[in-house]
């Protein structure tokens, strides 16, 4: 069974269940990402994301989601435990990665080189959900120039999590999720405008991953 969906409000305390939502985009994922987020409840799970994006700017990224969602959002920091209701926007300037701990699910940033010639790199936190999360991942693939976060993909559908893909016609490039396609890494592709509905469907399943 899915673990239960608490509030930060309602629990206070790390987020120590087993869903965790991976969000990766590239060019035109600003406006993507927000897409998805506004159709997000408070009492979601703990979000993930890297977006291609100078260190300059990635804080006020956060910032404007966070004026703008129901969940709150944030930069991400080193050891911050994650905590249902909230989305961790990767900095500029590291990888993002999922860590478990005794307390729960962790950030974890690295200034590693970068991977796909991008740091942060989506195929990193999509490798980390793999390894840590597995069936209780849910993967989702965005707009965006390249490959970065198809084979990270790929890994979390085999590792048995959900896999989404944002669609041909809704991307502004349809470059990383068309990649994901090609290789068998998308469980599902769908428009922009669904991604958020089918996130929280998966949610409701009473089941977890790409094996149901």
């Amino acid at each position: 069974m899915p673990a239960p969906l608490n509030t930060p409000s309602a629990t206070g305390a790390a987020f120590h269940g087993t869903r965790i939502i991976f969000i990766g985009a590239s060019t035109g994922g600003t406006e993507a990402i927000k897409q998805v987020l506004l159709g997000l409840p408070q009492c979601v799970p703990p979000v993930m994301i890297v977006q291609h994006m100078p260190e300059m700017f990635t804080t006020a990224f956060a910032r404007r989601l966070d004026g703008l969602c129901e969940i709150r959002v944030k930069e991400a920091e080193d050891g911050e435990p994650l905590v249902s209701g909230t989305a961790y926007i990767a900095p500029g300037h590291s990888h993002l990665a999922v860590r478990r701990a005794s307390s729960g699910f962790q950030c974890s940033l690295s200034r590693a080189e970068p991977v796909n010639r991008h740091r942060p790199s989506v195929d990193v936190l999509f490798s980390s959900a793999a390894q840590q999360i597995g069936t209780g991942a849910i993967g989702v693939l965005l707009t965006g120039m390249g490959k970065d976060g198809a084979r990270g993909l790929l890994e979390m559908r085999r590792a048995g999590a959900w896999t989404i893909a944002q669609d041909h016609d809704s991307c502004v490039v349809y470059g990383m999720p068309r990649e994901a396609t090609m290789i068998g890494a998308a469980c599902e592709v769908v428009p922009l405008r669904d991604v958020a509905q089918h996130v929280l469907k998966q949610l409701a399943q009473p089941g977890s991953g790409a094996h149901r």
